[in-house]
């Protein structure tokens, strides 16, 4: 008889962690708060780990197809000038293939393909996980995981980062991408599908900050007169056209299991989004929480070997990538933060 699982969240992690599942046998049942997949989304890099959980799933090679190969680009100063280059070569090198870009609405659309027909309940929020009536529970819905509060308490909560962003897509076609630091405040692009290009905008600022001229004045005040194409992109962001939101983080937990509850994805690690790893780290403990039940099929046991294959990783990769967070907030001693970055990026990117 087959064992049944209850997914919390149809996300990147979610429905990886679905996919991955049925693979060696499970059913599954995903509870997707949103009415449906997204239309529209920002762009995210698939790094060759994620790739290779990808390829487990048999999306690899799609995966592949449908995105592009991210350039090489740099860390810039308002002016233009360089503080560091981002050598995607290396990368390539180092690991084995390069990055490749996709919007994060390609990516959920082939997740899904690799889903049982009919196993995805959209429109159907879960508040309260269930606690019996399922073999597994899987709590893949996110920084505000309503499963990690519910399970494993409220403790530790949140972190407010010191940043709030905003980002969205704009109708230009970009070949390069990278960031622009400023004092204590940043502006990102990266290339999307053909067309369309990814921004992000960043700035310390108190928690819950609201511009009080309103967000497009706020954002043409703080980067509109930085290098190009900074101001090109503001001048095509549409009034509804982006997000904004403060950035937050999750303090190390102390386990990412308890009996038949795993937490998966940023509902177990969410994390500051400096190194890009996100969407990745997900769908890697999608899979690896696959192997686990396909190894021991007692599943305590098995989510304890989940747990110690994928905490000490995920969190000494948030663990970076707050310290790189920290490090593009400095607002004084702007020389030695651009020789920390030069070294960071010479010692190579995270594998």
């Amino acid at each position: 008889m087959a064992r049944s699982a209850a997914i919390i969240g149809g996300g990147i992690g979610g429905l990886a962690t679905a996919a991955a599942l049925a693979t060696t046998g499970w059913q599954v049942e995903v509870f997707e708060r949103a009415p449906r997949l997204p239309d529209t989304g920002t762009g995210l890099g698939i790094w060759p780990n994620a790739l290779r959980a990808l390829d487990r799933l048999g999306l690899g090679e799609a995966a592949r197809s449908l995105g592009r190969k991210q350039p090489s680009g740099a860390i810039t100063r308002p002016d233009g000038s360089r503080i560091a280059t981002i050598d995607t070569a290396r990368v390539e090198r180092r690991l084995g293939e390069p990055v490749y870009l996709l919007s994060r609405p390609a990516l959920l659309r082939l997740l899904a393909t690799a889903v049982p027909e009919g196993a995805v309940r959209y429109g159907h929020p879960i508040d309260d996980p269930p606690r019996s009536g399922y073999d597994l529970i899987v709590g893949a819905d996110g920084i505000h995981s309503t499963t990690r509060k519910a399970v494993f308490g409220d403790r530790p909560g949140l972190v407010y980062s010191g940043w709030t962003v905003w980002r969205g897509t704009v109708q230009l076609d970009l070949e390069v991408g990278g960031e622009t630091w400023g004092r204590a405040m940043k502006f990102g692009v990266t290339p999307q599908e053909p067309g369309r290009t990814n921004w992000y905008a960043v700035r310390t600022a108190p928690e819950g900050y609201r511009p009080p001229g309103g967000d497009l004045a706020e954002l043409r005040q703080l980067f509109g007169h930085w290098h190009d194409p900074v101001p090109r992109i503001l001048d095509r962001i549409e009034l509804d056209g982006f997000l904004r939101h403060d950035l937050h983080y999750l303090p190390a937990l102390a386990a990412f299991v308890t009996g038949n509850v795993a937490l998966i994805g940023d509902a177990a690690h969410a994390m500051t989004p400096d190194l890009g790893q996100g969407a990745c780290q997900a769908m890697i403990d999608g899979v690896a929480l696959a192997d686990a039940l396909a190894a021991d099929r007692d599943v305590p046991t098995a989510l304890r070997h989940y747990d110690r294959a994928r905490r000490k990783p995920a969190q000494r990769l948030a663990a970076m990538s707050l310290r790189a967070s920290q490090l593009a907030r400095m607002s004084r001693l702007l020389p030695l933060r651009d020789a920390l970055t030069r070294a960071a990026l010479a010692f190579g990117p995270p594998g």
